[in-house]
């Protein structure tokens, strides 16, 4: 994509969808960065359900160290990988009480620094609590961004410096969850809906699905080769 195109792009997101933000629910930059951990490899709709009455009882670290692992646990059983989340969680709390007086450190090198805060989780964390202009590339911004030719890479780390190079002001912000929510309900891993997307024709994948109920032609054709004899 031409940086023109890529313009353009984020000008119609952000016209259907001015002021975008996070799905998860937090009340504070703590319960920010717990809900981002807890979400890797889980839903935000699960991550929610799962913490509408943790945040109702924990809202800074103290509280979640005196809760303790397994009163945690209890709290996130339906989330994947519940066990190693909770052990980070209450680490992380720990050293954020010790370290930094129960405050989320402002700087992406340190957020990596805790226990199950990797670069995708600071990046999130950065944008979303201090308004930093991080590219948190994640599965949907990952195929958003290969599909449509606008920052192709093979690892998400690529993916993330072509982004840093290419989305434009007054874009930067905002482009995070513009592409996460693009890939979660229109530019969808097995079937993208390029029916009704606003930028199909900005975008430069070649398999483009036009008409609703029509499945992906690749899927369509592995599947057909299973049902050979």
């Amino acid at each position: 994509m031409t940086r023109a195109e890529i313009f353009e792009f984020f000008r119609r997101l952000a016209e259907a969808n001015p002021a975008p933000e996070t799905e998860l629910d937090y009340g504070n930059h703590y319960q920010l960065l717990v809900a981002v951990v807890l979400s890797a490899q889980a839903t935000d709709v699960g991550v929610n359900k799962a913490t509408r009455k943790l945040f109702a009882e924990v809202k800074v670290p103290a509280q979640m160290i005196d809760l303790g692992e397994d009163g945690l646990k209890q709290h996130i059983r339906t989330i994947g990988l519940f066990n190693a989340k909770a052990k980070n969680v209450i680490a992380l709390s720990e050293i954020l009480e010790r370290d930094f007086g129960g405050e989320v450190p402002e700087d992406r090198d340190v957020l990596t620094t805790l226990p199950g805060v990797g670069r995708k989780t600071a990046n999130v964390v950065m944008n979303c609590a201090f308004g930093a202009e991080t590219f948190a590339v994640d599965t949907h911004i990952f195929r958003v961004s290969n599909r449509t030719g606008m920052a192709k890479g093979k690892t998400p780390l690529a993916v993330e410096k072509g982004l840093e190079k290419k989305v434009p002001q007054p874009f930067r912000q905002g482009s995070h969850h513009w592409m996460i929510l693009h890939g979660r309900y229109i530019c969808k891993a097995r079937t993208p809906e390029c029916w009704r997307c606003p930028v199909t024709d900005l975008c430069r994948f070649t398999k483009k699905v036009m008409e609703p109920g029509v499945r992906k032609p690749a899927a369509a054709k592995k599947r057909a080769a299973k049902k050979k004899p």
